[in-house]
């Protein structure tokens, strides 16, 4: 005679395994990868081209390329900044990925969301400890890997290697 194994609830909840797969299905976002694609795409893509409106203003406008570029660099991180203050940005990263998160908007970000997540909590233990909470890790190795580009093109000069 086969016994049937008494099934135990889940801990902290009345739910059999089974239910409890069937609610993790259920709620459970089902994403499509070439929406997403689409999505990120266009939001990068307006961003951009936000970029280059102002670049191509300031250019046709008498400034050189470089000084250009750097006011183009401080409006897009300003209107990061700004959007991200009255939480319009993260709704634009819900709906455009990383389309939103890789171009300079996306760095800005990552710096001021935890300042205004924590400035509850002071500014030295809130804002001077947190700010740097996403962002440290990618400034961090971002000048590590420069430092080793550096060792690197110094020794491979003097060995004679050939800059084009």
């Amino acid at each position: 005679m086969e016994e049937k194994k008494k099934e135990i609830p889940l801990p902290g909840t009345d739910m059999q395994p089974e239910e409890y797969e069937k609610y993790v299905k259920k709620v459970t976002p089902v994403h499509s990868t070439p929406l997403n694609m689409i999505k990120a795409f266009l939001t990068g893509g307006v961003i951009c081209t936000i970029g280059q409106f102002f670049m191509n203003t300031f250019t046709n406008n008498g400034l050189d390329k470089d000084a250009a570029g750097a006011w183009t660099l401080l409006i897009l991180i300003g209107g990061t900044v700004l959007l991200t203050g009255i939480n319009l940005f993260p709704k634009i990263v819900t709906f455009g990925g990383a389309g939103a998160l890789v171009p300079i908007t996306g760095f800005a970000n990552s710096v001021v969301a935890p300042a205004i997540e924590y400035k509850k909590e002071g500014q030295v233990f809130g804002i001077g400890c947190k700010i740097f909470t996403i962002a440290g890790p990618v400034i961090l190795y971002g000048i590590f890997a420069s430092w080793i580009a550096g060792i690197l093109y110094y020794v491979l000069d003097r060995m004679g290697a050939y800059w084009a």
